[in-house]
């Protein structure tokens, strides 16, 4: 198999380190050429940045470069952007402009002029481009929606969508950055599947709001609802929920039954926390409300291994993106919608 040459430009997402680790773990599939450390982040976050470069080039011997350098890499094919939320357009630009292919988290920056310029250039090439949401690649999501298409629910007409945490104090405040705060930072995930499921909602209510605990002014607490011509569906997110990370969940109602996922991801005690697993349970028509469901469960999986795989897969022509460009485009119009931008 043709191993993809990728540089990683950034290191300070939320994910930046998961993202690469997985490279790293799948030499089968990757050529890890080495990192950068964008500007902002070695002015913003000098201890975090420090705190990974001793770990990645000091400690494992990953070379390091500037974003110059490595964007120029004669021997670059692809990219993954993992620096803060407000550069990953810029960076993700630089790189495609380059002719790159583009693999950046989630959720693309908030600029929608930023976001169009990106879908312009790595459409005008055509390039791969993968965006980090992280549930794309659960195995029991792709279950749920194969089963959809195969009518076995009947027709969908509500999807309830929950992911919650309980973040620190300084955490809780950086979501002030973001508009709609917490729907933007984690209820993008949530907004994916939705639309990735039933698509375009007829009307959109955002309901983003700021708890005001512990002094936080920035909006940790919010929820989208949208309206189809069927039913209504809506997405929840909230980073003050003690316990909330075990409550996260799926749920998707059809006319002839109902799919349940909760958590949407779960791991033993004591095992490794990259590694998770799906239970779902599930419903059928006229089987009454005595019968508890039909209970399922994956083998455990890391999110990051499917994400980047496809991502691989899609750059070097083994397959084609199930993600178009016209997705990510019309699902970041709706991201901002549902934060009320």
């Amino acid at each position: 198999m043709e191993k993809l040459k990728i540089i990683q430009i950034g290191v300070c997402h939320d994910h930046g380190t998961s993202a690469f680790n997985s490279i790293l773990r799948q030499p089968e599939l990757f050529d890890a050429l080495g990192f950068a450390v964008t500007p902002e982040e070695l002015e913003n976050e000098p201890d975090l940045c420090n705190q990974i470069i001793a770990e990645y080039r000091d400690g494992r011997g990953i070379k390091m470069y500037t974003v110059d350098e490595a964007l120029d890499l004669p021997d670059a094919e692809a990219a993954a952007i993992e620096c803060r939320e407000q550069h990953l357009n810029k960076y993700a630009i630089m790189a495609a402009k380059r002719g790159l292919h583009i693999y950046m988290d989630k959720p693309g920056g908030w600029e929608l002029s930023e976001f169009e310029m990106l879908v312009d250039e790595v459409k005008k090439r055509k390039l791969a481009f993968s965006i980090g949401y992280m549930y794309r690649f659960n195995p029991k999501i792709l279950e749920i929606e194969q089963r959809i298409k195969n009518g076995e629910i009947g027709e969908v007409y509500c999807i309830e969508a929950h992911m919650d945490c309980e973040h620190n104090v300084s955490n809780r405040q950086r979501l002030a950055d973001f508009p709609g705060g917490m729907m933007f930072f984690l209820g993008c995930h949530l907004i994916d599947l939705i639309y990735h499921i039933q698509g375009e909602p007829d009307e959109v209510l955002p309901m983003n709001c700021c708890t005001g605990f512990d002094g936080v002014t920035a909006d940790d607490y919010g929820m989208v609802v949208y309206r189809y011509k069927n039913g209504i569906s809506f997405a929840k997110s909230c980073a003050k929920e003690c316990g909330g990370y075990m409550r996260r969940q799926l749920v998707v109602c059809g006319s002839k039954g109902t799919f349940e996922i909760k958590p949407l991801e779960a791991f033993e005690p004591g095992t490794e926390r990259d590694y998770l697993y799906t239970e779902m349970r599930e419903v059928g028509e006229n089987q009454g409300w005595q019968f508890g469901g039909k209970f399922t469960k994956t083998n455990y999986f890391n999110r990051f291994d499917a994400m980047l795989k496809n991502f691989a897969d899609v750059a070097k022509g083994r397959k084609e993106n199930p993600y178009t460009y016209d997705y990510e485009l019309s699902l970041f119009k709706l991201l901002l919608k549902s934060c009320g931008k």
